[in-house]
């Protein structure tokens, strides 16, 4: 195999999420993370301040919050800005790249909210057959 076959074998890898050292993997699962999802969601809605972002992402831990958006940051999905104040404020938003990954991930969730009604009933469903079977 030559240089040029193997670097575009280790390019189609690389761009396989099923392949265990596909580099998509770790972005999909910052991404995907609990916090991340609902991070990159709030900042559809516009810039926020850490606190106020905080705040949108109710149940979020500061701790949580913060390493989540240098995570985003460093995937190139958030941008953060020091603004010149007195004292210094930062905010946070979307990358071009954030802009269209959280298209997708606005269409994923506006289904998934869609479907919380047949979800709870499938739910209950299948606990009440499990419940029958195990008694």
């Amino acid at each position: 195999m030559s240089s040029d076959e193997s670097a575009a074998q280790d390019a189609f890898l690389e761009a396989d999420v099923f392949a265990r050292d596909c580099g998509s993997r770790d972005v999909l699962q910052n991404l995907t993370s609990r916090w991340g999802l609902l991070a990159l969601l709030a900042l559809t809605e516009g810039d926020y301040r850490f606190n106020a972002l905080r705040r949108r992402v109710d149940g979020v831990s500061e701790r949580m919050l913060s390493q989540t958006l240098q995570t985003l940051e460093r995937d190139g999905f958030v941008t953060r800005t020091v603004l010149q104040s007195i004292p210094p404020r930062v905010e946070y938003s979307l990358t071009d790249l954030g802009r269209t990954v959280a298209v997708s991930v606005t269409a994923l969730i506006e289904q998934v909210e869609g479907a919380v009604p047949t979800v709870m009933a499938a739910r209950k469903s299948y606990d009440e057959r499990t419940a029958r079977t195990t008694s």
